[in-house]
């Protein structure tokens, strides 16, 4: 496979102004995303902005940037739109796409999302973690994979969902908002309507589900930070100068 690691990035956070370029031990959040990015080696890394302060902070720390439409309603339709500036012939035949809010990102987890695409059934390759805090699971903003086990280690997905599922013994996944396309299945997603469930969930990803497109979810031992507000930047803050 030829991928390629895109990295949505855009400025308007209600919780968190300028969330990309918030200063994390002398470097602005984006740069560390994309450093993990780097480290992982899949492939080559770009950012992808609507905003010119997070182009010149990328390409300041040697990086590249696609600059996108301003009017995107996902970071999946923004990484199509880089794509097709970045790649207009087809090299790239897997799209990697990491969240621009996970500065400690493990370089490992971003390879790992590939692989479920050792068979070629799957269309969408996403990650899971075991929850292990019992408040978690009840909690309606860590979203649950509810999967079939189809290998170790991995599962097919059946659905995502805000509510505490399945039901009954045994073990629940945290979804982790990492993502890799094979590029006709990113094609097709982003031209599909939104879907009812993912409207009523409000989770992307079951448009695809809905579609019946195939999802597969590689089960790992962790759960990456995400920032999304001051206290969760402060943390980060803590975490990385340890």
């Amino acid at each position: 496979m030829n991928p390629v690691v895109l990295i949505p990035a855009r400025m308007a956070s209600t919780r968190l102004p300028d969330k990309p370029l918030a200063d994390i031990c002398g470097l602005p959040m984006i740069v560390h995303v994309m450093q993990r990015a780097l480290d992982a080696d899949i492939g080559p890394v770009a950012v992808a902005t609507d905003s010119a302060a997070v182009a010149d902070a990328v390409k300041s720390a040697g990086g590249t940037c696609i600059m996108t439409r301003d009017d995107h309603a996902s970071g999946s339709d923004r990484i199509h739109e880089a794509l097709g500036l970045l790649d207009p012939g087809g090299v790239f035949d897997t799209i990697v796409n990491v969240q621009g809010d996970l500065p400690q990102i493990e370089p490992r987890l971003i390879e790992g999302v590939m692989k479920p695409f050792e068979t070629e059934a799957a269309d969408i390759a996403t990650l899971a973690a075991e929850i292990v805090l019992e408040e978690e699971k009840t909690n309606p903003n860590v979203v649950k994979a509810v999967g079939t086990p189809v290998a170790p280690n991995r599962l097919r997905a059946l659905y995502f969902t805000r509510a505490t599922a399945p039901s009954g013994n045994g073990p629940l996944y945290h979804h982790i908002g990492l993502y890799a396309f094979r590029r006709q299945a990113l094609e097709r997603f982003v031209s599909l309507p939104p879907g009812w469930l993912e409207q009523r969930e409000r989770l992307e990803q079951l448009r695809a589900l809905e579609a019946g497109m195939r999802i597969d979810i590689e089960i790992v031992d962790t759960v990456p930070f995400g920032v999304d507000s001051p206290d969760d930047l402060e943390r980060a803050r803590q975490m990385l100068a340890s």
